[in-house]
């Protein structure tokens, strides 16, 4: 099959030899503004990946806390049904675990150390069903027994009170006492059975977990605040709450894992759309170098132009062979740069640690970071925008030089040849 000349002619002229100083200089910037394509898509598809790494790992630690959907009483008042409302949720076929629970503050103190608290009261036999924490703190979880108040706490809010297995602590409750000498805050005396490390400082630093019979009498409820859901796709928790929303009986508020930390995950989105328009310009600036870059192949070739307007050629297929001469620039550095993108971005789990030992540095060190290791998770919702935008950036700045080339008389470029 025959290729229409004005393809073969534009890769032709893409590949221009070094015969003269001035071909090889016009092949030398064709070659600079395809680097500068392919390290604008190489980098825009690293730093994405990057934070979709990162996005992911506090996102997984914190859900081995949080559960994906919470169903609780209004103003923290006990659940009107428990059973009911277990046995209705479970109905939904997304629901693979149910687990009751009570929520408060507190505050917490050790001799003369006091801290704010999340108080938690959990059923130790249905837990591991709705987190991950559970499983991984088993032997601090099958301590907690009704009637013994004890408690399992965060490894940094242990350490900042000092205590470690075994030892005493004070939980003071809000909703004090009425005695003769006043209001009286109501204390009890915990013992701790165990800490957790969930690898989240937040919930590491605050949280304390008792059996949810002990924290019913402390906060003096006649049962549950609320039940705690693990469906079989996280992305899909909006979606069933709002199903929950129409099946529950009792008037309970539902709330999905994705609104329990709206801020935060609105906050790395709207990083991510600022980092995608920056690094984006990257990009822009190397494929308008195409357009210094084709006015130099232009007027370069204008006898070339000339010759074949006298033979025949139309406007339309003058300025076709100079498009395709910058779409192919485009293309290439494109390619190119999907390819060390993806490769860097897949890879960054060895190439990180290689730098890391290679410079006797350490990006992110264990005691200020949570992660110690780069993450990195390539998407293709990240990956194909990329390509698309870098091909549409390359194919708008062939258009003006192209245009000019099919203007050109050929009477005038050939006066001086």
């Amino acid at each position: 099959m025959q290729i229409p000349y004005e393809l073969a002619l534009g890769w032709r002229y893409t590949r221009a030899g070094r015969a003269t100083r001035r071909n090889g200089f016009i092949s030398f910037i064709s070659g600079v503004s395809m680097l500068g394509i392919a390290l604008g898509v190489a980098a825009l598809i690293i730093v994405l990946s990057v934070m979709n790494g990162f996005q992911k790992e506090v996102r997984d630690r914190m859900l081995g806390v949080v559960s994906h959907i919470e169903i609780f009483a209004p103003q923290g008042a006990a659940l009107p049904s428990l059973e009911r409302t277990l046995a209705e949720a479970r109905r939904n076929p997304a629901v693979v675990g149910a687990a009751p629970f009570v929520f408060s503050q507190a505050l917490i103190a050790r001799g003369e150390d006091m801290k704010g608290t999340l108080v938690r009261g959990i059923d130790p036999a249905l837990e591991h069903e709705v987190t991950d924490l559970a499983p991984a703190n088993a032997d601090a979880i099958k301590q907690l027994v009704p009637g013994e108040f004890r408690v399992v706490l965060g490894v940094e809010l242990a350490r900042s009170l000092g205590v470690r297995t075994g030892d005493a602590v004070t939980l003071i409750v809000p909703g004090g006492q009425v005695t003769p000498a006043g209001v009286v805050p109501r204390l009890k005396q915990m013992t701790v059975a165990g800490t957790f490390d969930s690898g989240h400082y937040e919930y590491d630093s605050a949280l304390v977990m008792l059996h949810h019979e002990d924290a019913q009498r402390l906060f003096r409820l006649e049962g549950p605040t609320g039940v705690r859901l693990k469906i079989k796709d996280l992305h899909e928790a909006p979606q069933v709450a709002r199903e929950l929303a129409d099946t529950l009986t009792d008037h309970l508020l539902i709330r999905d894992w994705t609104q329990q930390n709206k801020t935060w995950f609105s906050a790395v989105q709207l990083e991510k759309r600022m980092m995608f328009i920056i690094l984006t310009l990257i990009v822009a600036v190397a494929a308008f170098n195409l357009v210094s870059t084709l006015v130099m192949t232009v007027t370069d070739k204008r006898a070339d132009i000339a010759i074949l307007r006298t033979l025949g050629a139309s406007p339309q297929s003058i300025m076709t062979i100079f498009m395709v001469q910058g779409a192919m620039v485009g293309v290439i550095g494109t390619l190119a740069g999907l390819a060390l993108g993806l490769g860097i971005a897949m890879n960054i789990d060895v190439i990180v640690p290689a730098i890391e030992h290679a410079f006797n540095a350490s990006f992110l060190p264990k005691d200020i970071y949570l992660i110690s290791k780069m993450p990195s998770e390539p998407q293709s919702s990240d990956i194909a925008p990329i390509a698309v935008i870098s091909l549409i950036l390359s194919f708008v700045a062939t258009i003006y030089p192209s245009w000019r080339a099919s203007r050109v008389n050929p009477a005038e470029a050939l006066r001086y040849e």
